[in-house]
């Protein structure tokens, strides 16, 4: 990395790293590591399968970088390559997760009653965490990326593929589902009362939170 490479717009950097500039894709690699990171966190609720999956969308991004013309944001492009990774490890590994998550619940559970109640906030927070892990890939990806990344439904819809009434439909039943596993209100609002708000107040909570 360079004072030469930090100016670059990310296309110039996408053209020299298709040229064979490493120093120009490590620069890449700064930039949007730690939103595909982030994404694949909060997506799979998992560290060490996030920071795996993270080195696989750079490796795929670098394999295809030359494919890259810039007719959308590079950012947008990326994070096309990181959900579509992201669903596809959630549909090959889902029986395994569900079996994992089962098991970890029934732990909780045990535990949760051996020991004196905690700060209701908490509580709270490790509920929505479990709800959110079990939504189905695709609710899942859509309610992560609107009400959590802030993306609008028509670039959600570009990112995934589908159509802008697919990406409506699928939040419309996240957030339905996600009442339904919480024992929430369903309600016209969103889970903090908020339409379309926010579950977490930053992005630092999110990733600390490990959703």
């Amino acid at each position: 990395m360079t004072a030469y490479t930090d100016t670059l717009t990310d296309v110039a950097l996408a053209q020299a790293s298709a040229a064979g500039d490493m120093s120009a894709f490590e620069e890449l690699y700064r930039r949007h590591r730690r939103k595909v990171y982030s994404l694949c966190l909060r997506m799979l609720g998992n560290v060490p399968d996030a920071e795996d999956l993270t080195q696989e969308v750079f490796l795929q991004l670098y394999r295809k970088i030359g494919s890259f013309k810039g007719a959308a944001a590079l950012s947008t492009w990326l994070y096309r390559l990181t959900v579509n990774r992201v669903l596809m490890y959630l549909r090959t590994h889902r029986r395994q997760q569900e079996e994992q998550l089962h098991e970890g619940e029934e732990i909780a559970q045990t535990e949760a009653m051996k020991r004196p109640r905690r700060d209701g906030s908490i509580i709270d927070r490790i509920d929505l965490e479990r709800a959110i892990r079990r939504l189905p890939p695709g609710y899942r990806a859509v309610f992560l990326l609107h009400d959590m990344e802030g993306y609008e439904h028509e670039e959600i819809a570009r990112l995934l593929g589908i159509a802008v009434g697919t990406a409506k439909s699928q939040l419309h039943k996240a957030r339905m589902k996600l009442r339904e596993l919480l024992g929430a209100d369903a309600s016209g609002h969103s889970l903090r009362g908020q339409p379309g708000g926010s579950l977490f107040a930053n992005e630092e909570e999110v990733i600390q939170s490990g959703v």
